[in-house]
């Protein structure tokens, strides 16, 4: 991790951010509140943009150490953790480990879900939630 690097994760993932917030805010503008499209349209379009580059990097694109870093953990990790998270699905799976990547990602899923309900749970036990 140099400082250039760090910059680079800092400022991609700025980038991502407002442009998730921008998609989400669009996305209740267009379709209502009453589901989540926002989320849904950034988990899709990061995750395919991840794809598309993590091939590239392999066959034809040699992106530095820092533009890596920019768009792939900050830009497209502020837009959306999910494309870092089919990476290391795609990366185990890759590697010929398939048993590995459905364990990380049935755990994920586990761990994921069950710990925001478990903070639901912690939180209006101590606190008085009206039901």
């Amino acid at each position: 991790m140099t400082p250039t690097t760090i910059l680079a994760v800092a400022i991609g993932g700025a980038l991502g951010s407002v442009a998730r917030y921008a998609v989400a805010t669009a996305a209740v503008r267009l379709f209502g509140s009453g589901f989540p499209w926002g989320t849904m349209i950034v988990n899709a379009v990061g995750c395919f943009t991840m794809g598309v580059l993590a091939e590239l990097a392999v066959h034809v694109w040699s992106p530095s150490p820092e533009v890596r870093a920019l768009i792939m953990v900050g830009v497209l990790g502020g837009f959306t953790t999910f494309s870092s998270f089919a990476l290391d699905v795609g990366f185990l799976t890759g590697r010929g480990a398939p048993g590995e990547a459905a364990a990380y990602a049935l755990g994920t899923l586990f761990l994921t879900v069950g710990g925001f309900f478990a903070g639901l749970s912690i939180v209006r036990a101590l606190v008085s939630v009206p039901t």
